[in-house]
């Protein structure tokens, strides 16, 4: 198995959240010709986990097939792959196989293989994931963790806000109702609202990704709406009774989606690098899978981004640790 190749295979591959077939096909194909039980199971239509393993599980490998867009095309050097998913994930499902295929050549042959869809919004493949078996006893999610093993990782809660005003000329505001002013005063008011720091995770962060409204500056806007993401370090509950509380009227304050923060419960295995991530990934999702820890190669500060790519030494790195 080369890890570098199947890479390549995957991030030619275009399958953002909600199309994530083509990924899905083409390791079910494989891992069918390798002689793994294979397992699809829908979670919408159209949409399918894979699960395969050829003994019961004492560890099963997971990650997340699903990119964010837009889609960039691979590329590569002598040092790096680069390209849509080359560090999220689509990098790090290609060594979990070439991991679970180096240890079965050596006769371990208890290795799980779990890749899920709709990681990059709302982690619905993962809350589905727990319906499938068998299951080990530990789980080891795969995120660009620098090649260090996370032992916690921050949440993150999902907030919209939305107000409905009265369209008027903006030469007689009197006649309208402003949709913008109360999303902007209720901003304002959030913004002041102090945030828990944990020992482990560190303190909890606000940002502020969208503000729309209105249809032109000589309109008295008729609508308004802003979104925003929470990082939580831990429980949501009162925060969400905060951020309510702060809506002046006519805002609706709703919270969509929250992602629960992680903490291991035991002490990491010894001799290993270990690291706390600030981002909100599936792992919290998988306890039913056993104790549950998150590695890989990468780094998440390239991720999202236009120069999303992985260092080829590190790749192969990652697969020992896999290993």
């Amino acid at each position: 198995m080369d890890v570098l190749e199947l890479t390549r295979e995957l991030v030619r591959l275009e399958t953002p959240t909600g199309h994530e077939g083509p990924a899905v096909d083409c390791l079910a194909a494989l891992l069918g010709r390798l002689g793994y039980r294979v397992v699809r199971q829908p979670v919408t239509p159209g949409r399918d986990n894979l699960y395969a393993w050829r003994e019961p599980p004492v560890v099963v490998f997971s990650t997340h097939l699903d990119c964010v867009p837009p889609y960039v095309p691979l590329s590569e050097d002598a040092t790096w792959l680069h390209g849509r998913g080359t560090c999220d994930a689509k990098g790090l499902a290609a060594a979990m196989v070439t991991a679970a295929e180096q240890l079965a050549a050596a006769g371990e042959r208890r290795i799980g293989l779990l890749f899920v869809v709709g990681e990059e919004n709302g982690s619905d493949g993962a809350q589905c994931a727990h319906e499938l078996g068998p299951k080990g006893r530990f789980l080891i999610n795969g995120e660009p963790t620098e090649n260090r093993l996370s032992i916690g990782q921050k949440g993150s809660l999902k907030v919209v806000l939305e107000c409905q005003g009265r369209a008027a000329h903006s030469g007689y505001p009197e006649l309208g109702r402003s949709a913008i002013h109360p999303v902007l005063d209720t901003l304002e008011r959030i913004r002041r609202i102090p945030l828990p720091t944990d020992p482990m995770l560190g303190q909890g962060t606000l940002n502020i990704g969208i503000i729309e409204g209105g249809v032109a500056p000589n309109v008295v806007a008729p609508s308004a709406r802003a979104e925003m993401l929470f990082r939580l370090v831990g429980p949501s509950d009162e925060l969400r009774r905060q951020v309510a509380a702060q809506a002046v009227e006519g805002v609706v304050v709703t919270f969509p989606t929250e992602l629960p923060y992680f903490k291991n419960p035991v002490p990491a295995p010894g001799g290993w690098e270990t690291t706390v991530v600030s981002y909100a990934s599936d792992l919290a999702f998988h306890g039913a899978w056993g104790e549950g820890y998150q590695l890989g190669p990468g780094t998440i500060r390239v991720a999202h981004t236009s120069e999303e790519r992985i260092g080829k030494a590190e790749l192969l790195h990652g697969v020992d640790l896999y290993v």
